[in-house]
């Protein structure tokens, strides 16, 4: 069906995202077999800040949004992130006045950095 075939088209964007332009950007990929993918932003004590759902964006769509988050991406997989990019997102999260997002068990989380979370804190899912 239509529906069926713009779904597939959905997730092969997805999927190419995932291989191609994930290498690109200071994110960590989790894969969880069978869930749904999501962007799970996190501040630098691993506090979950947002979750966008992924399955429903083209992978343009993506790298806009991971570009408005401020989140840095490299010509090359092998080349470094700048200094103060490390720690993206450097701006706000566009979804902070929304409803939150069920969680899933799928996640893609940006780099903690050097910061340690706290003995309060911790993620066992990280």
């Amino acid at each position: 069906t239509c529906g069926g075939q713009l779904n597939r088209l959905r997730e092969l964007q997805v999927k190419a995202f995932v291989i191609q332009d994930i290498p690109l950007h200071n994110l960590v990929m989790k894969h969880i077999p069978g869930a749904d993918p999501e962007l799970v932003l996190l501040n630098h004590y691993y506090e979950e800040l947002d979750r966008v759902a992924l399955s429903d964006m083209t992978r343009s769509e993506i790298n806009e949004l991971l570009g408005k988050l401020g989140f840095y991406k490299k010509a090359q997989a092998e080349a470094e992130v700048p200094e103060e990019f490390r720690f993206s997102p450097a701006k706000d999260s566009p979804f902070k006045n929304e409803p939150a997002y069920q969680p899933s068990a799928s996640s893609i989380a940006t780099e903690g950095g050097s910061s340690e979370p706290s003995t309060e804190v911790k993620h066992t899912d990280l």
